[in-house]
């Protein structure tokens, strides 16, 4: 089984839209929802829009695993970095993401550690 960090982070580097979207219903939930700072949205469409935006903003970048995740409960709890290929991540964060007991992600709780200036 895929652990729940690495379809997180494959829906996050999908930068074609509808290779997103085939991983949205095949790994979230209908009613998924994500949570940071800047956002707070619910739905699978509503989720994409919100990734294709930040592959807008930041073209070329890739998420990576930062150390290891934590797991229990059906919770998922890891650190993540967003930046060039091999490089150090300019944009560090947190994310607990919340399961359906099935294996898909249900909800994602995120936080933002580094941010450029």
């Amino acid at each position: 089984m895929t652990p729940i960090t690495d379809l997180y982070l494959q829906t996050w580097n999908a930068s074609d839209a509808n290779a997103r979207d085939r991983l949205l219903a095949e790994h979230w939930t209908e009613g998924a929802t994500y949570t940071d700072p800047l956002v707070d949205v619910g739905g699978r469409d509503q989720i994409s829009a919100t990734i294709g935006a930040v592959r807008e903003q930041f073209p070329g970048f890739v998420f990576t695993l930062v150390g290891e995740p934590d797991a229990h409960h059906g919770l998922t709890r890891f650190q993540w970095g967003l930046g060039p290929a091999g490089a150090e991540p300019l944009v560090i964060g947190f994310d607990v993401v919340v399961g359906d007991g099935q294996g898909r992600i249900h909800q994602v709780l995120g936080f933002l550690d580094k941010v450029p200036a």
